[in-house]
């Protein structure tokens, strides 16, 4: 697992503060930017407007480039884009309105304002990055969300978005603004966990959901977004897969993939995996129809935390290395496997005595 805080020095500021680390030639140092001056064992000394500031790192880290986070009074800072990975996400805040039975970051009631720093940060993120926004539910914060994409799309257009909601906050409004950030721009990653109002709704705790859902998929349609439907396997809706992948082929065809998701043991997924983990190491029958309905209806269809050897190998091109590498982790019996650097392992917090039964290098 990588580590995303630093040890950093105390600091006389009272202000959250974002900055680019620069460790190379910094000849063309920006306003942002902090430059290494020395490096003595772990502890590497910057200058940032004539102030001195210290990150403790081991020396196999790399931070050139890497944007971070200084809080006051925080004795870490927080990598907030790591220049060497493709997986950096920016968490908007943790309140969210549904309580998913398998959310993997429970909500929380308060929110922490910090959509300048992360506007900061996003514009110092390496050419063409490739950033997820993330909560709770970042449209909580619409407007707030909208203006710093606005502003990103007018001073950094190289860069694109992933953004993960629970879609109940889409307005007919919101078309023109989705349109001046640039639909080209942004994947919204939204769930779906039924074919049904009662039990979609009853999985998030929250009435309304679905029809909710199924107008702002139309208003997102009309805005010409694209949509990735995030759909997390569990106990509870297995065997109705085929028959939601059947609702999408009629109801959503324009979604741009379909990614079945293996549940994650954290958070609310944790205090219920004895009720909802769906082990398809052992049962893949439902998985396996539902693709196949909906790859027949011409959906795009990905596997997501799938460990590749869980997946029977007609299906196994569709489960990509999907966990973030800084949360991934590979078992013992991964070492000799062919299929290694193609698969994704499995989440740091994995409980192999709780997991999949059957797995093995392949």
């Amino acid at each position: 697992m990588i580590d995303l805080r630093i040890k950093v020095e105390p600091l006389p500021f009272s202000e959250p503060l974002v900055l680019r680390l620069r460790e190379g030639n910094a000849v063309n140092a920006g306003a942002d930017d902090a430059v290494l001056m020395s490096v003595d064992g772990p502890r590497r000394e910057y200058d940032y407007h004539g102030f001195s500031i210290a990150f403790h790192a081991d020396s196999g880290v790399s931070l050139d480039n890497d944007v971070v986070m200084i809080v006051p009074g925080q004795a870490s800072a927080r990598r907030l884009i790591r220049a060497d990975s493709v997986h950096n996400t920016l968490l908007i805040t943790e309140q969210c309105d549904q309580l998913c039975v398998m959310c993997s970051q429970p909500p929380k009631k308060q929110h922490v304002d910090l959509f300048t720093e992360l506007e900061t940060a996003a514009s110092l993120a390496p050419r063409d990055a490739y950033i997820g926004l993330s909560g709770g539910e970042p449209l909580l914060h619409k407007r707030k969300l909208f203006d710093m994409l606005i502003t990103l799309s007018q001073s950094r257009p190289d860069l694109k978005f992933h953004i993960l909601s629970n879609g109940q906050h889409f307005e007919e409004s919101d078309i023109d603004v989705l349109q001046n950030i640039g639909t080209d721009r942004i994947l919204w990653g939204i769930p779906l966990y039924f074919a049904t109002a009662a039990e979609h709704d009853a999985l998030v705790k929250k009435v309304g959901a679905f029809d909710r859902l199924l107008e702002s998929f139309a208003l997102l349609f009309d805005a010409g977004s694209a949509i990735e439907l995030r759909t997390v396997i569990m106990r509870q809706n297995y065997s109705m897969l085929p028959a939601l992948a059947s609702f999408l082929g009629t109801h959503l065809p324009f979604v741009e993939r379909w990614a079945l998701m293996q549940l994650e043991n954290i958070g609310f997924g944790r205090m219920n995996w004895n009720s909802s983990f769906q082990d398809t190491s052992v049962e893949f029958g439902h998985v396996a129809r539902a693709v196949d309905i909906a790859s027949a209806k011409g959906l795009a269809v990905q596997l997501y935390n799938f460990p590749r050897c869980s997946v029977p190998v007609r299906y196994r091109h569709l489960a990509p290395a999907a966990i973030s590498d800084w949360k991934n982790k590979f078992e013992a019996f991964c070492t000799d496997c062919s299929s290694r650097q193609a698969c994704g392992g499995f989440f740091e917090w994995y409980n192999h005595k709780i997991g999949f039964k059957e797995l093995g290098p392949i």
